[in-house]
């Protein structure tokens, strides 16, 4: 099996921790679902969020989806001027047989804006 890596990003419409929770595990579950992954597949998971969330960690909602025995880590993007806002990225890395070309990345709602290039 290969080790690949997987994006993914979700633009949040306010602030909150339950709104959080759910676009986020959303996010996840779409990675998951359109790369027909388990959590043994997952080795881990980068996410970023920008400046302007502070409710709540976006790892936390991974937790919730059952996702525990794998390593998490969050950090802030970024403050660059005229970039989205309420922003959450994802980078999963996965052991996979698709190859490299064979990965879904998924940009959900408007943050698919960010990567027209790689969004499904």
């Amino acid at each position: 099996m290969a080790v690949r890596a997987v994006r993914g990003a979700v633009q949040l419409e306010r602030d909150e921790a339950g709104h959080m929770e759910e676009q986020v595990g959303a996010l996840l579950t779409a990675v998951m679902e359109r790369n027909a992954l388990t959590t043994d597949d997952l080795i881990s998971i980068w996410f970023t969020a920008t400046p302007d969330l502070h409710s709540d960690f976006p790892a936390a909602a991974a937790r919730k989806l059952g996702i525990v025995d794998v390593p998490l880590i969050c950090a802030q993007e970024l403050d660059i001027e005229g970039a989205m806002p309420r922003v959450v990225r994802v980078l999963a890395h996965i052991e996979s047989d698709r190859p490299r070309d064979g990965i879904a990345h998924v940009y959900l709602g408007a943050a698919a804006a960010l990567r027209k290039d790689i969004a499904q």
